[in-house]
């Protein structure tokens, strides 16, 4: 498989370290949902290498909207041995009458533009969408459900805590609409509890925070990205807001390692937090970046956030440290830059 060198070392070496556990998967049966996606892309990759490393047998059905957009864009992952794309909406989800080992329920619409000017869609997509995966994983028999969730179930991390655990008890705001994709993601975990409890289906869970590697986008609404893409073009790099609110951005690649482990160990009804501890604000998010990248700079305009979030956006990830020993291996810095390389940037 033809690769950039960042994405051919980084899988190198999820593939190594997840190489007690990958014989886990020997002669599964996967249904993913959002495998199109920057998650799911980064996810199938893995499966293919290990695939082939360890002979797993491993059979997926990739569920996609537009099954010929992903065969033209990723044919290398569309026509990999074993890999299915199935053309289908998780809306409209229905069982196929096939027998799968594992579903990894992944698609959610993260739009922040939905979100603001069709909440309602917003929330209906994550509930529904649940339930439609949900009711398929039963028919189907599968012996474990992983569904990716959100920090944003945790609702506005109070300045007062610092890294938010997965006992915290906090909530979305319910009085704002911005709140849809939030708690359209904390419904659908108590929809993946009550199926748990009521049909016995194995189900782990991922609350992801936020993230960078190759393969993400730039150009949409995600603050990191949008300072990589403006600081590779020499530009000055622009905050919008008063640069306060903080953020973490744990790597691609122990992203892709922390989520196969979750599936391949964690023990059943297990939630776990996935994101980096590394705190850091807007502000000096862009002025970092504009330095390691050499642009021009960087200024604060200090105009109101409307995102849902304008505070603190940082997990605690003690939980998965210590059951699965697992922890980050690239840093913010190495992050950006490998992100950057990615996408053309030179030193």
């Amino acid at each position: 498989m033809n690769r950039h060198p960042i994405l051919a070392e980084d899988l190198a070496g999820v593939l190594k370290r997840l190489a007690p556990h990958w014989p886990a998967l020997r002669g599964a049966r996967i249904f993913f949902t959002g495998a199109t996606g920057f998650i799911g892309r980064w996810m199938l990759a893995a499966l293919h290498d290990a695939n082939v490393a360890f002979g797993l047998n491993v059979s997926v059905a990739i569920l996609t909207r537009d099954p010929a957009r992903f065969e033209r864009d990723h044919p290398e992952l569309a026509h990999a041995p074993g890999f299915r794309v199935v053309g289908g909406d998780v809306l409209t989800l229905a069982h196929d009458g096939i027998d799968y080992s594992h579903v990894i329920h992944a698609a959610t619409d993260a739009s922040a533009d939905l979100n603001e000017n069709d909440p309602l869609r917003m929330f209906d997509t994550v509930l529904t969408g649940t339930r439609r995966a949900l009711d398929f994983a039963r028919a189907a028999g599968a012996k474990r459900f992983f569904y990716l969730s959100s920090g944003a179930v945790y609702g506005a991390q109070p300045w007062t805590v610092a890294k938010v655990a997965e006992d915290y008890a906090g909530g979305p705001d319910l009085a704002s609409h911005r709140s849809a994709y939030a708690e359209g993601k904390r419904a659908a975990e108590m929809l993946c509890t009550i199926h748990g409890r009521q049909f016995g289906l194995d189900i782990v869970n991922a609350r992801i925070f936020a993230l960078l590697g190759p393969m993400l986008s730039l150009d949409i609404h995600f603050a990191a990205g949008n300072f990589i893409r403006d600081a590779m073009a020499g530009h000055r790099v622009i905050v919008q807001s008063d640069g306060r609110a903080e953020r973490s951005y744990l790597y691609a690649a122990d992203l892709t390692e922390w989520l196969w482990a979750i599936l391949l160990r964690a023990a059943p009804r297990s939630t776990y937090n996935v994101g980096s501890e590394e705190a850091i604000s807007i502000g000096d998010l862009a002025a970092r970046t504009a330095g390691l990248l050499g642009s021009a700079g960087h200024e604060i305009l200090g105009q109101p956030d409307p995102g849902w979030n304008p505070g603190r956006y940082v997990p605690s990830t003690a939980r998965i440290r210590r059951d699965l020993g697992l922890s980050p291996t690239v840093d913010l810095d190495e992050a950006i830059r490998r992100t950057a390389a990615w996408n053309g940037w030179n030193a």
